[in-house]
């Protein structure tokens, strides 16, 4: 077993769910990140938990969306929720496989699943919120993931190793001071009411009076560097242009320009992709900002098409269209939640109630 999945496993059992004996531990993956589910396993148990792994292979979802009927196609795992509904603590490790593109779906087929997930990620979000669910979301490194980022395999396996200080002598260590520096900026936006995004290609603004700032310190994620809450539903307008390219329902969309008016998106535009924005913005919940947020992560210096580690980018920031976060107090219910990317450290700035605090990817507090 690599020394670098024996670390990934070390971090996520002992500082990103902090694991002790007896509790329940939910793994979601698929078969290619055996390697890193074998190391998990195996640290897991010497804590003393209890591990329930659910493992997809090689073309599952795809095959349902082509063969499957509509009674197929609306079938909920039992199992998956009951797991979401008593573990103490879930893994999601993302392990995509190349697509099969002689398997393919529709619109319609791709809106049944959509709402055939609705009440695990309805459970799953209400968990969060309620703090009575530990969770993290990683990467394991496949040659799709490689391929979207215009990457080698070793490039990419490389680029995550990196992003989630595996390797440094103590990853762990690393996200403690990234989590102290990350908590002296939310001790401050907590205190804010008002906030705007400024750049020379746009601006938006919205009130964040009352909710709550969380400073994502790889507890959550792995890789994290962020700070994020949801906005008050109706108190977003402007217009804002998200320059980093992104992946949704299995196609590119890039250059995405949305004008907001009272929280609702009013119009949209992608130079890449702007049928999959009507497909998104056909989602119950998806005109509205479930999440406002500022990556922090200097080891990520570039987009990959892949949320987790773009949304992540220093000197970037994101908005989420769709499901709020309630432990952040958000209200906007959705099946979605999409993280959309822009860069700063071109000229952008934000300000907190008049005051810039921030300015070309820096802040100022």
């Amino acid at each position: 077993m690599s020394y670098w999945i024996e670390k990934y496993a070390d971090l996520l059992v002992n500082y990103c769910l902090y694991l002790t004996e007896g509790q329940k531990v939910y793994l979601r993956t698929t078969s290619l990140a055996e390697p890193l589910v074998q190391a998990f396993y195996q640290e897991a148990v010497k804590k003393g938990a209890l591990v329930d792994i659910e493992l997809s292979f090689e073309n599952q979802e795809e095959i349902l969306q082509h063969y499957g009927s509509e009674l197929q196609l609306k079938h909920t795992n039992k199992n998956s929720l009951e797991l979401i509904k008593t573990c103490d603590a879930y893994l999601l490790i993302r392990a995509p496989f190349l697509p099969n593109k002689n398997l393919t779906t529709t619109k319609e087929k791709n809106e049944l699943r959509v709402a055939a997930n609705a009440e695990f990620q309805k459970i799953y979000f209400e968990r969060l919120g309620n703090k009575s669910l530990k969770r993290s979301l990683c990467q394991f490194p496949t040659q799709f993931s490689a391929n979207q980022a215009g990457m080698s395999l070793d490039e990419y396996t490389e680029f995550v190793k990196n992003a989630c200080f595996l390797n440094t002598e103590d990853p762990a260590t690393s996200w403690i001071n990234i989590g102290s520096y990350q908590q002296k900026i939310v001790d401050h936006l907590n205190q804010v009411k008002q906030m705007s995004y400024v750049h020379p290609k746009f601006k938006i603004e919205f009130n964040v009076n009352g909710r709550t700032w969380i400073n994502s310190d790889g507890k959550s994620n792995m890789p994290s560097g962020e700070v994020f809450t949801s906005p008050i539903e109706d108190c977003v307008e402007g217009e804002i242009y998200f320059d980093m390219p992104s992946f949704q329902l299995g196609r590119d969309v890039s250059g995405i320009t949305l004008q907001v008016k009272s929280g609702e998106i009013i119009s949209y535009h992608a130079e890449v992709g702007n049928e999959v924005l009507d497909e998104v913005f056909a989602i119950p919940g998806a005109r509205r900002f479930g999440e406002v947020a500022i990556g922090t992560n200097m080891n990520i210096q570039r987009a990959t098409k892949n949320i987790l580690f773009d949304e992540k980018i220093g000197g970037t920031v994101h908005m989420a269209i769709g499901q709020s976060y309630l432990q952040c107090g958000g209200k906007n219910e959705s099946a979605i939640h999409w993280d959309l990317i822009t860069n700063m450290r071109n000229g952008g700035e934000i300000y907190a109630d008049g005051k810039c605090i921030y300015k070309n990817g820096n802040f100022l507090i």
